[in-house]
């Protein structure tokens, strides 16, 4: 029982040892032939055929997605035509699975270099930070720093001048309208004024009444004075009208009389007769 143990466990191990030595062979076999992909996308690119260049390199990552190779060289053809999205997401993927300080320190250059053409200053010092950190002695990599910090303090200054001028555009739209209530209020204060004399001439007695209160007034007294008298009658003569009358038949009868006298004096007889 003991022998068919080990037995046991010995085929056990040697399968798992073939096992392990069939799998160590297919990844070599799949590097190997990723390795191929890319060296025909190299001499794609060389006869800048990268449209080509870029589905052989696809090829080398679809066979070895671990390759280094395939993804920066397939960054490196992205940037070549413009395309910086792609070749940043690239060249960050070989950077993660870069392994020897070389390949990390190419592939952070290059994010730097993309970033720098994408106008991100402050993120391509990063970049070259990390480039420099696996390859301090590249001179092309101190430059390309030096340059990226320079601008990144220019971005800096250049927002701190926009927020100061947004500042000082927010304290002069505040300043305006403070003035504009503050003339509103005067506007309003002026008119309540006017509206307050306007009141006050108003209610003003009889020294200083207004003309309409006056008139209405006056055509009060008028009216009183007329109540007190009697209207006349449609037909009949007012009191005024009979005294006027009787006023002329007076003077009427008196000069009659004055020519009656006179004739008297004459000695001849007048017919007297009343012509009203």
């Amino acid at each position: 029982m003991k022998q068919f143990i080990i037995s046991c466990l010995a085929f056990i191990s040697a399968f798992s040892f073939a096992q392990e030595k069939d799998k160590e062979k297919q990844m070599k076999m799949a590097v190997e032939k990723a390795n191929s992909y890319v060296y025909e996308a190299n001499e794609l690119v060389d006869a800048e055929d990268y449209i080509s260049a870029e589905m052989e390199y696809r090829k080398a990552i679809s066979e070895q997605p671990t390759t280094v190779s395939g993804t920066y060289n397939l960054g490196n053809s992205y940037y070549e035509k413009g395309n910086y999205d792609e070749a940043l997401f690239r060249h960050t993927q070989a950077a993660k699975n870069a392994i020897s300080k070389t390949e990390k320190h190419k592939a952070y250059h290059n994010i730097g270099n993309i970033l720098m053409q994408r106008e991100l200053c402050q993120e391509a010092v990063e970049a070259y930070k990390n480039a420099l950190r696996n390859d301090p002695s590249d001179d092309e990599t101190r430059y390309n720093f030096a340059i990226a910090k320079e601008c990144a303090e220019q971005q800096q200054q250049q927002n701190k001048d926009e927020e100061k001028e947004d500042e000082n555009e927010k304290e002069d739209e505040n300043k305006q309208e403070q003035d504009q209530d503050q003339d509103k209020k005067e506007d309003d204060k002026k008119d309540e004024g006017d509206q307050d004399k306007k009141e006050g001439e108003d209610e003003k007695d009889e020294e200083g009444k207004p003309k309409d209160e006056e008139e209405k007034e006056n055509k009060g007294d008028k009216e009183k004075e007329n109540k007190g008298q009697p209207k006349p009658k449609q037909g009949q003569l007012s009191p005024q009208q009979i005294k006027s009358l009787l006023e002329a038949m007076n003077n009427q009868e008196q000069k009659v009389q004055e020519k009656i006298n006179a004739e008297k004096q004459k000695g001849v007889k007048v017919k007297t007769e009343k012509d009203w």
